[in-house]
């Protein structure tokens, strides 16, 4: 590199510092309204007495481009400590960890209706579900693990399993 070069090297570094600091001190700042500033700034000056007209284009196309980069990185970070996005990440987990324990619980509730070939008896412990009386068609939502109970509507004791709906 030549002396010249880093020269204009240095001036356009100068430029960029300004960006940095100027955004430090009002981050509300746009792209348009930082490389306004930045251009109308004596850094920019300088860098425009010593270069030439297709330096000079070349440097702002940069400066445009390295602005643009530099507000989507301070947005990006700014982004990832947003109170919405984190509620909207830690609400889409529980969406999901529901999801998943919802699969396993159908997947145990399946093997146990196996194991009793699709028919319960009152006295049997489940899970959760809707069990249906053999005998008359009275539905009891089972919510949380617990004793299958007789029949409220007809004493029966026996009972299908309804499929757990997503």
């Amino acid at each position: 590199m030549n002396d010249r070069s880093g020269e204009l090297l240095g001036l356009y570094q100068a430029l960029i510092t300004e960006v940095k600091s100027q955004f430090v001190e009002d981050n509300t700042l746009t792209a348009k309204n930082l490389f306004k500033s930045v251009t109308q700034g004596k850094e920019f000056l300088r860098l425009k007495e010593q270069a030439g007209e297709d330096e000079l284009a070349l440097v702002e196309q940069f400066l445009k481009r390295d602005i643009a980069s530099f507000l989507r990185e301070q947005n990006a970070d700014s982004l990832s400590h947003s109170p919405s996005l984190i509620a909207l990440e830690n609400t889409l987990w529980h969406w999901l960890s529901e999801i998943t324990d919802r699969s396993q619980v159908e997947w145990h509730e399946l093997t146990q209706d196996f194991k009793h070939h699709g028919y319960y008896q009152s006295g049997d412990i489940v899970n959760q579900g809707i069990m249906v009386c053999t005998n008359c068609g009275h539905e009891m939502s089972i919510e949380f693990p617990g004793v299958i109970p007789d029949c409220p509507e007809c004493d029966h004791e026996e009972f299908t399993r309804e499929p757990l709906t997503p």
